[in-house]
């Protein structure tokens, strides 16, 4: 229990709700709401029956609630308000705030309870792009800034990727429809974030489509002896922290000449490092796309 986060900035909270530090502040003092320690200099301090109540509270809020009426609640009351709204409203948001906090206690139960309940009407699919994806943006920010520890996202990455792994192993017994085509995936060197790339390979093999999933930090020649075995080859990637923006003009074009000279090859490409590239600029077999959900569908 010692690696439990206990204790909360204000920009913590902020960061974890969403709702502004000047807010929270008014919340505290008009309302009595949140009840900070606070440090011989007088800076706050908030527990993590704090940051739970406050997500409640951004919860209920968010689904119609006035302040001064959640103000008015008993503490109890809070979270069966909490049920009993998320039974009809937007199960994604509340699932959202279960798992993170799941993420912050290193939760494996609740994270897999919460899952279970989302199984209950949605498919797969459905939870990845409604809240494993705004989840999985989210906890990038959160890090960036140091509300959390990469012990955190490693918890929460981990048990998406179990999941992922989970589904596409149901598929792998069926036979890859045409099996003339074939998808490899994989990550260029020093790029090891795959969570989008297991899930598109798990889109591909749902789509009865031949994949090749090689993961990450592939050298760009290994990748020429597929051209032996395959007669049309996709290659997909994800540029999340490498190539640099420096290296990716370069990378681009030495994919383009080395791997794409074969009829019928060509790259897809999606991440935050390729999102701003110049498109007028790529190779004619190259294309960039946005979103996983639009890659899918261009497939």
């Amino acid at each position: 229990m010692n690696n439990i986060k206990v204790n909360f900035s204000i920009k913590d909270l902020e960061n974890l709700t969403g709702i502004k530090a000047h807010t929270i502040r008014i919340w505290e003092k008009r309302y009595n709401l949140l009840r900070p320690n606070r440090s011989d200099t007088n800076i706050r301090n908030y527990s993590l029956a704090s940051f739970q109540k406050l997500l409640n509270i951004s919860y209920l809020n968010n689904n119609g609630l006035k302040i001064s009426k959640i103000a008015n609640l008993k503490e109890e009351e809070i979270p069966i308000k909490v049920r009993e709204i998320a039974s009809r409203a937007r199960v994604e948001d509340h699932a959202i705030n279960a798992l993170k906090m799941a993420m912050i206690n290193f939760d494996q139960v609740l994270f897999y309870s919460t899952y279970n309940n989302l199984l209950e009407t949605k498919s797969f699919s459905e939870i990845f792009y409604t809240v494993f994806l705004p989840l999985l943006n989210e906890i990038g920010l959160l890090w960036q800034t140091n509300t959390i520890t990469p012990a955190h996202e490693h918890f929460l990455s981990i048990h998406i990727k179990q999941k992922i792994l989970l589904n596409t192993e149901r598929l792998q017994i069926l036979e890859p429809k045409p099996v003339s085509k074939t998808y490899v995936l994989f990550l260029p060197d020093n790029e090891i974030h795959d969570i989008g790339l297991l899930f598109i390979n798990y889109q591909l093999r749902s789509k009865g489509y031949h994949t090749i999933f090689l993961g990450e930090s592939v050298p760009m020649e290994s990748l020429t002896d597929l051209l032996e075995f395959f007669d049309e080859i996709t290659f997909i990637s994800y540029f999340t922290v490498h190539p640099t923006e420096q290296e990716i003009p370069g990378y681009i074009n030495k994919f383009n000449e080395t791997l794409l000279n074969k009829e019928n090859t060509k790259l897809l490409l999606l991440g935050k490092k390729v999102s701003d590239y110049n498109l007028s600029e790529l190779p004619e077999k190259i294309s960039i796309f946005n979103s996983i959900e639009n890659l899918v569908k261009d497939l």
